[in-house]
C-alpha cells in the first residue's frame, strides 16, 4: 500500500491476474497491515451519476476504519483530514476508484470520506471496523468552500438531505464535533486501534 499524504490514508493497487476467462484479484489481504483491521460491517452503495455521499467521519473513540473499492463504475473518492490538531488539519486527498485498476483506499478513524460517482450507475463497497452508530455519526458539507475539493464539473452534485444539512468545517470545529489528532494518536495505539500502513512500512 502506499501512503496518501494524510496520516492514516493508505491506497492499495491490487495485481490483476486475468486470462480469456476474465480476472483474478485480492482486493483486501488483512497480512498486508501492520495491524489487523476488524470488520464488523461490510457496505454496499449503489448511486447514479451525480451523485456526492460524504463527508462523514465518526465519534473517536472508537471511531470508524474502511476499506473502501468501486465494484462496477468509477467514483472519485475523497479523504478529508477533519482532526483538530492534526497538521494537515482540512487538508484531502482525492483518488480515482474504478472497475479497471480495482484500487481501493484504507481510510483511519477519524478522517472525513466522500464519494462522487462519475459513471452513470457506480458501486461502492467497504469494509468497516465498527457496526453502524447514528449517534456517533456526523458530516461536514462537501461543498464547503474552506475544503477546496475539485468535484468534477458540468454535473450537479445530488446529495441527500442530510449532507445537504451538514455544517461546515468551521461550524463542525465550533459545535465540537471534529475528532481531536490527540485523541486519534491515542486510539491508534491502543489495542482497539486501527491505524494501519503497509508491512514493514
Amino acid at each position: 500500500m502506499d501512503p496518501l499524504g494524510l496520516d492514516g490514508a493508505w491506497l492499495h493497487t491490487p495485481k490483476i491476474h486475468g486470462d480469456h476467462r476474465g480476472a483474478f484479484l485480492e482486493w483486501f489481504k488483512q497480512d498486508a497491515l501492520d495491524r489487523p483491521m476488524d470488520v464488523a460491517q461490510a457496505n454496499c452503495s449503489i448511486s447514479v451519476r451525480g451523485t456526492l455521499r460524504g463527508v462523514h467521519f465518526s465519534d473517536v473513540p472508537p471511531g470508524q476504519a474502511k476499506y473502501v473499492t468501486c465494484v462496477s463504475g468509477s467514483v472519485l473518492d475523497v479523504i478529508v483530514d477533519v482532526r483538530t490538531g492534526s497538521p494537515t488539519f482540512g487538508e484531502h486527498v482525492a483518488v480515482e476508484l474504478d472497475d479497471r485498476r480495482r484500487r481501493a483506499v484504507y481510510i483511519a478513524e477519524g478522517l472525513g470520506h466522500a464519494f462522487f460517482a462519475l459513471s452513470e450507475s457506480a458501486t461502492v463497497v467497504y469494509l468497516c471496523s465498527t457496526p453502524y452508530a447514528p449517534l456517533r455519526e456526523h458530516g461536514v458539507h462537501p461543498l464547503d468552500p474552506a475544503l477546496g475539493i475539485g468535484w468534477p464539473s458540468g454535473v450537479e452534485p445530488v446529495l441527500s438531505e442530510k449532507d445537504a444539512a451538514a455544517p461546515t468545517l468551521a461550524q463542525a470545529a465550533d459545535q465540537g464535533l471534529l475528532p481531536s489528532y490527540a485523541d486519534c494518536l491515542a486510539h491508534y495505539a491502543s489495542p482497539g486501534g486501527h491505524q494501519v500502513g503497509p508491512r514493514g512500512g
